[in-house]
C-alpha cells in the first residue's frame, strides 16, 4: 500500500512541477513577444525620425533660420532608440516626433514651393506610413501585453509567475492629442 502511495505522491509531484514548467514556458515566450512588440514600436519610431531629418535637410535650401530652429528641436528630443525600449521610452519618443513634426509643418506653411516639392511630398507620405505602422505596433504591443497579463494573473498561472518574478506588464496609454476631435 505504501507503494501505490508513494508512486500516486511522486506522479503528483511529477505533473505539478511539469505544469509548472509548462506555464514559465508561456510566460516567458508571452514576455518575449511583448519585448519584441515594443522593439517593433521603437524601429518604426526610428525609421520616422529618420524622414524627419531627411525633411530638415531639405528645409536647409528654403530658410536658414528655419533649418537652424528644427535642427535645434530635433537634437533636444532625439528620438531614444535602445535594444530595450521601455513603455516610457517609446511614449516620450513619440510625443517628441509629434513635436518635430508640427513643426516642420509649421515651416512648410511659409514656404508654399517646399509644400509643393516632390520630395517633401514623398517624405512626408513616407512619415504618414511610418506613423500608420507604429499606430499598429501599438496595437500588437498592447495585444501581446494582454495575452501576457492573462497568463501572469489568472490563476493558476499567477501562482508561477509571482513565484519566478513575472509582474504584470503596463499598456502603452492611448493617444489622446487625437481625441479633442470637434463635435459635428
Amino acid at each position: 500500500m505504501t507503494i501505490i502511495i508513494t508512486v500516486v505522491v511522486i506522479a503528483v509531484v511529477v505533473i505539478l512541477i511539469l505544469w509548472g514548467i509548462s506555464v514559465q514556458n508561456k510566460l516567458v515566450k508571452a514576455d518575449e513577444l511583448s519585448k519584441n512588440a515594443l522593439r517593433q514600436i521603437n524601429v518604426q519610431q526610428m525609421s520616422r525620425y529618420d524622414a524627419i531629418k531627411a525633411l530638415v535637410k531639405l528645409t536647409r535650401e528654403y530658410s536658414a533660420h528655419e533649418s537652424d530652429t528644427l535642427k535645434g528641436v530635433i537634437e533636444a528630443r532625439k528620438v531614444t532608440s535602445s535594444a530595450s525600449p521601455t513603455v516610457e521610452d517609446i511614449q516620450r519618443n513619440e510625443q517628441n516626433l509629434r513635436a518635430i513634426t508640427a513643426q516642420i509643418s509649421a515651416v512648410a506653411e511659409q514656404y508654399p514651393d517646399l509644400k509643393a516639392n516632390q520630395v517633401y511630398l514623398q517624405t512626408m507620405n513616407d512619415i504618414k506610413g511610418y506613423e500608420e505602422n507604429v499606430r499598429l505596433s501599438r496595437m500588437t504591443f498592447n495585444d501581446t501585453v494582454t495575452k501576457f497579463n492573462n497568463l501572469a494573473r489568472m490563476f493558476p498561472g499567477s501562482i508561477i509567475a509571482g513565484m519566478l518574478g513575472f509582474p504584470p506588464k503596463e499598456y502603452l496609454a492611448e493617444d489622446t492629442s487625437k481625441a479633442d476631435f470637434p463635435d459635428f
